[in-house]
């Protein structure tokens, strides 16, 4: 069977063989396997030390410090924690939280059940066909009981920028806690949590060249910041999330930040070029329609709507060759279109013929020709020069 020309990073992405490498020392008898809460013996010693020198790799990626960072299964878990453990810890500071329409279903539906708990939730419309949120939705929805803002710095279906410091001023000139759903922000763009005022951000490693199942989440020092943990049992993570931490699975996502800090500026460079070419050959092709902001994006993602006639062709045509996804990942088994493009004001036939097409490490020029050609025989037009 040939392989398909992957193009679905924005679901996951593959194991870094450098990030590999390290995960692999930490497994057997011959490597640092401990538990790192064994503090009585050099196996723990040995493993706590590795772990520590992931916290700080994540800690660099977002100029944050080592001890603002828990470990936890992934960004859905740093969510619904960040979250619940926001809204629970205290009451009385308000009960009203302000997400948008576009979010993950990890806050959407997070968002849902705190409803279910007599919390009030405000779920900003972004701009048509853009996905914005501008700052100003956030400062006209705030009200005197407002106890949390949550929203995603980079949209996981279009690519689009949320201007994460222009919020965080808002945020921080109300006292309002801010969380910031980073998964798909972090390695493609650059991340201050000190000058964007975030209190709160999650990661995943799996997006970032690690190894699924791990992921992180900031939580800025400041002493009225206090989270109600949601799994109990040991104290572990500053008393907010229990459980044996996994040293083999988080030396690999503390060296998948590294390696990302390393090239993010250059890698976003070389996947622009990847991402303009494929959107002007689509264009030569037939009639598209492109989702997200045409410049205000980060250059891994591109989504767009097929309108024409044979539209149904095309993408079949696409989905011989290349892996690809319609929307989310974590959509993908919920019937009916993405929730991302219906608040975007497409129609629901647009909505149903979208691809996301989203590039990494291994994409490349030859791989766009590949695609471009697939769809041009596929359509039976005359061939094409994509250059």
């Amino acid at each position: 069977m040939n392989r398909l020309i992957y193009l679905d990073y924005a679901a996951t992405t593959p194991v870094d063989p450098d990030v590999i490498a390290q995960m692999v020392q930490c497994l057997g008898m011959d490597g640092i396997f401990g538990n790192p809460a064994s503090k009585s013996h050099y196996y723990g010693w040995h493993a706590g030390q590795l772990v520590d020198r992931a916290r700080q790799q994540i800690a660099n990626l977002i100029h944050a410090q080592a001890k603002e960072i828990i470990w936890t299964s992934g960004a859905t878990e740093s969510n619904n924690l960040a979250l619940k453990g926001i809204a629970q810890s205290d009451l009385s500071k308000g009960k009203h939280i302000i997400t948008s329409q576009i979010e993950h279903k990890a806050i959407l539906d997070t968002c849902h059940e705190l409803e279910q708990q007599g919390f009030e939730v405000t779920y900003l419309q972004p701009e048509p066909e853009t996905g914005i949120i501008h700052p100003e939705m956030v400062r006209d929805a705030i009200r005197s009981d407002t106890l949390l803002v949550s929203l995603m710095m980079v949209n996981n279906e279009l690519g689009t920028i949320t201007d994460i410091a222009a919020i965080g001023e808002i945020t921080h000139a109300h006292g309002i806690y801010f969380h910031v759903d980073a998964a798909q922000a972090a390695g493609k763009i650059a991340i201050d949590v000190d000058a964007m005022h975030v209190d709160l951000m999650s990661f995943s490693g799996h997006k970032v060249y690690g190894p699924k199942g791990i992921g992180a989440l900031y939580m800025r020092t400041r002493p009225d910041l206090k989270l109600k943990a949601q799994i109990h049992g040991g104290g572990h993570e500053l008393g907010c999330r229990s459980g044996t931490l996994a040293p083999h699975q988080i030396v690999g996502m503390g060296a998948a930040f590294a390696l990302a800090k390393q090239y993010l500026h250059a890698e976003q460079l070389r996947l622009s070029v990847l991402r303009e070419k494929l959107l002007h050959g689509l264009e030569k092709l037939t009639s598209i329609h492109l989702n997200g902001h045409a410049t205000q994006h980060v250059a891994n993602y591109l989504n767009v709507s097929f309108s024409a006639d044979n539209a149904a062709r095309i993408i079949q045509s696409i989905k011989q060759v290349a892996a690809v996804s319609s929307g989310s990942a974590c959509n993908s088994n919920l019937a009916g279109s993405s929730h991302v493009l219906a608040s975007l004001g497409r129609s629901t036939t647009l909505a149903e013929n979208t691809i996301r097409f989203s590039f990494g490490k291994c994409s490349s020029e030859a791989e766009i020709d590949m695609l471009l050609v697939a769809i041009v025989e596929n359509k039976g037009i005359p061939f094409i020069t994509f250059d």
